[in-house]
């Protein structure tokens, strides 16, 4: 369902538009938890330890082509708010066009690369098999992801992000039944629980494509309109690779993150995926929320609806720190449940390094709610270089911080490295925030005056 943004009420457009991303979101996460439960529960620990060492490296490919998507929207977004219907769909021609190109020769290089990538992030040499295995698996089937993250991307940019919910929340549920019946019925181990996740990712993409066909005559093409733009490709480039480099650098964080966490052991490694799953779906509301707030701004950007930018701003900012407020209650004391859904009931040390972990990030969780509400505003503002800063010292000082204390205080150690991360990212924001919120008022004062 198409949304203009640029009329009604600011706080029913974001709730609106943020609760269906949010659910699906989550939905997307229970992709890779329930690969690790399931495996977890099943097939033992080094076999969750595979995965977990696996995942950081198959994020950052996931997430590069989740940025290249994330910055496209943006510019759909304003265009789609000003009303420029010819260019949106040339915008959205020619991102799929250069997406696909992209995303085969990055399937090529990633599956040859595999093995020097594992061995690069000091991965221990009884897990390096299984881990290689469901890396290729999940590598071979980026065509799909990059497919459901670029279609549910443009119907979000017209203010639809239901219709990517429901298509998600099939194949998420498909993909629990397949890691069922892969791993535990057929016995594939982490083989079977990486076809899963690719299957499942095939589904959402196909669902996307049926519904666009016969729901969205705004997102039907003529062969004549099928083009590769190429002043629009260099802005989309401009975007897309700022986002691209930031979720990419985020991950990259995470796999170095990784590299200090793997000399610990495989108890900590198995916890260490156990917590960042955990962590995945307390950051995904903040994240959705800040989607939200990028497409409503870039939406009004679009309109020129000042008032409605400002406004917008700091109803996004309200809305994550009440969401937080939640949070910190269900992550402390749901600890121990949390834990126990990752590792089996004599789960010992795993279990309780988890809890420790969770109990000190429940409190933690405040710094990347309002984080992620600042760089909802950048990117909504097309300033997305901020973006890439922030986030690049935030991983900076978490990866350097993550070395210093691990080896001193194990996972601890890694939840505090985390909350440095986030203080040093908001000490270089929010200085950023007061000045742009500043130049923009002047030039907008100046040009309501001319």
């Amino acid at each position: 369902m198409v949304t203009d943004m640029t009329h009604g009420s600011i706080y029913k457009h974001l709730i609106k538009f943020a609760v269906p991303l949010v659910l699906g979101n989550i939905f997307q996460l229970t992709y890779n938890a329930a690969d690790s439960i399931i495996v977890g529960r099943f097939v033992g620990t080094k076999a969750l330890a595979a995965v977990g060492t696996a995942n950081p490296v198959m994020n950052i490919t996931i997430f590069l082509i989740v940025g290249i998507c994330m910055g496209a929207s943006v510019l759909m977004s304003e265009y789609f708010g000003e009303n420029n219907i010819k260019k949106f769909k040339r915008e959205v021609s020619t991102t799929i066009l250069a997406g696909l190109i992209f995303t085969i020769v990055m399937i090529i290089l990633c599956v040859i690369l595999v093995d020097p990538i594992l061995r690069l992030i000091q991965t221990p040499e009884e897990i390096m098999g299984e881990s290689a295995i469901y890396l290729r698996i999940i590598f071979c089937g980026l065509i799909f992801t990059f497919l459901y993250n670029f279609f549910s991307a443009t119907l979000r940019s017209i203010g639809d992000s239901k219709s990517p919910l429901i298509f998600l929340s099939i194949s998420a549920v498909l993909n629990v039944v397949m890691d069922i019946v892969f791993v535990v019925y057929f016995k594939m181990g982490v083989a079977g629980a990486g076809l899963a996740t690719v299957t499942a990712e095939m589904f959402s993409a196909l669902f996307c494509i049926i519904y666009i066909y016969k729901k969205v005559p705004l997102l039907h093409f003529s062969r004549k309109e099928i083009i590769l733009d190429k002043a629009l490709l260099k802005i989309t480039i401009n975007y897309s690779s700022v986002t691209a480099m930031q979720q990419t650098c985020l991950y990259v964080g995470k796999v170095l993150v990784q590299t200090a966490v793997n000399p610990l052991g495989v108890d900590a490694i198995a916890t260490f995926n156990a917590v960042t799953k955990i962590d995945d779906f307390a950051f995904t509301p903040q994240q959705s929320i800040a989607s939200g707030m990028t497409t409503f701004l870039a939406q009004n950007r679009g309109a020129q609806k000042y008032d409605r930018i400002k406004r917008g701003l700091w109803v996004g900012m309200k809305i994550e720190t009440i969401f937080w407020f939640i949070l910190v209650g269900l992550v402390y004391f749901g600890a121990n449940s949390l834990m126990r859904l990752f590792v089996p009931n004599e789960g010992g040390k795993v279990l309780e390094m988890g809890v420790t972990y969770l109990h000190f990030m429940a409190f933690f969780y405040l710094l990347p709610a309002w984080t992620n509400g600042i760089q909802g505003y950048f990117r909504g503002m097309g300033d997305l270089k901020v973006t890439l800063i922030s986030t690049f010292s935030q991983m900076a000082g978490r990866v350097i911080f993550a070395f210093l204390l691990a080896p001193k205080f194990g996972i601890v150690g890694i939840a505090i490295s985390c909350f440095a991360g986030w203080i040093i990212m908001l000490l270089y924001e929010v200085p950023m925030l007061v000045k742009h919120r500043r130049n923009y008022n002047s030039t907008i004062g100046n040009i309501v005056r001319c």
